[in-house]
């Protein structure tokens, strides 16, 4: 699942934030502000601390977007690429 901050960067223009003024005040680290800039996965304890800092909800602050499933494949195939190291 991939997850979306974008609603999380419109609420800091809106308040007229930095992401640095967010970090200091939410107290999350640089390296968890650059996964979010990455649409990776963080803790609930950080989106906790967020939700605090700007006195919202967490679906005020991002959304989950479900990644494709992966289409079924023939036997002979996924055989095929398991011993030649292929990407099919």
């Amino acid at each position: 699942m991939e997850m979306l901050y974008k609603k999380l960067w419109k609420v800091l223009i809106d308040r007229d934030m930095t992401q640095t003024d967010l970090r200091k005040s939410a107290g999350i680290s640089s390296s968890t502000l650059a996964l979010m800039n990455k649409n990776l996965p963080v803790t609930t304890a950080v989106v906790e601390k967020i939700c605090k800092a700007l006195q919202c909800q967490p679906n005020d602050i991002f959304s989950a977007k479900a990644l494709r499933s992966l289409k079924t494949r023939k036997v002979s195939e996924y055989k095929k690429q398991t011993v030649t190291g292929e990407i099919i």
